[in-house]
């Protein structure tokens, strides 16, 4: 080590430690204590409230039917049960409701994904022709579209009513991802691709073993939107699905919620089991559990995947 860097280092470390000093101070003071505090309690109480409806519907699932008639509101049945759960558990319409969401759901997030990245990564490279035009395309289409009904009519003289694919073609490529993913295959080291074709990569060889295995974060927080978002579609089968036999798990909890519907339930559904109170708060944590099982495993991705496409234009 030279003399210079001998000095600068020196001269670095006492400086260094008095920034950490100064900082450790200003945080042991009594309003930087105060302010932890107010911090602490606020985000408790905010996490707190936005848990509370879900603790609500749970707590209320499992009471009896007594309970949840003579009270209006508690935050502790009096004794555990679970006939709601029997009762959803042993209708045929909800395990079929519930097995056709998670099928749907699975097939639909592999092949919005697959049709998004497929026109993320060509739009990413600056040489593409007309990539501004199918930007702008892709904008327009952001902030503007076709509506309900020309979206209905288009997939009816598809001949896709009462087919699944209703539920997956029609918002097979949102074009909010889109931007998203294309900004981060766009924002990756051009060394890595000039790398591969050294190597005797092709285009499709660039971005399989290259770009892909890099867009792990972004592709898993978009999985988990496009997953939400089939998992929670409410409007897609109820104009697309004539057949009840077919309806998912949202159509499911409709139906069960609804009490204008109850009489034609039983009568379409056979062995249907009228809903109580307490059904249609189990529906609700049922249709809820899978999401709240699969978003930890996505979390870490999550908050880089949503930054790391959007810092670069």
């Amino acid at each position: 080590m030279s003399t210079m860097t001998r000095a600068i280092t020196t001269s670095a470390v006492p400086g260094r430690r008095a920034k950490v000093k100064r900082e450790r101070y200003r945080y042991n003071t009594r309003a930087g204590k105060v302010f932890d505090v107010f911090n602490v309690v606020l985000l408790t109480a905010i996490g707190l409230v936005a848990l509370f409806p879900f603790v609500f519907v749970v707590v209320r699932s499992f009471a009896s039917e007594t309970q949840l008639a003579s009270s209006a509101f508690f935050l502790w049945p009096k004794e555990f049960t679970f006939e709601a759960y029997d009762s959803i558990f042993s209708t045929p319409a909800f395990p079929r409701a519930l097995i056709t969401t998670v099928l749907v759901t699975a097939v639909g997030t592999i092949i919005q994904l697959f049709l998004t990245v497929l026109m993320a990564y060509p739009l990413s490279k600056k040489g593409l022709p007309g990539r501004n035009v199918i930007m702008s395309g892709v904008v327009f289409a952001m902030v503007f579209s076709g509506g309900m009904i020309p979206t209905f009519l288009i997939v009816k003289d598809l001949g896709l009513l009462n087919n699944y694919l209703a539920l997956i073609l029609p918002m097979a490529i949102d074009p909010f991802s889109l931007i998203i993913i294309k900004n981060f295959f766009q924002n990756l080291p051009g060394e890595l691709e000039e790398a591969a074709r050294v190597d005797g990569a092709s285009d499709f060889g660039v971005f399989w073993r290259v770009a892909l295995p890099l867009s792990k974060p972004v592709l898993a927080t978009f999985a988990l939107f496009y997953a939400v978002a089939i998992w929670n579609d409410y409007m897609s089968p109820l104009l697309y699905l004539n057949d009840s036999s077919m309806w998912t798990l949202q159509m499911f909890l409709r139906q069960v919620t609804s009490a204008s519907t109850l009489q034609t339930a039983q009568q379409d559904q056979p062995g249907f089991v009228a809903p109580s109170e307490a059904v249609k708060y189990a529906v609700v944590v049922v249709a809820t559990i899978p999401v709240l099982i699969f978003y930890p495993f996505l979390q870490k991705h999550f908050a880089k995947g949503m930054l790391i496409g959007a810092v670069k234009g």
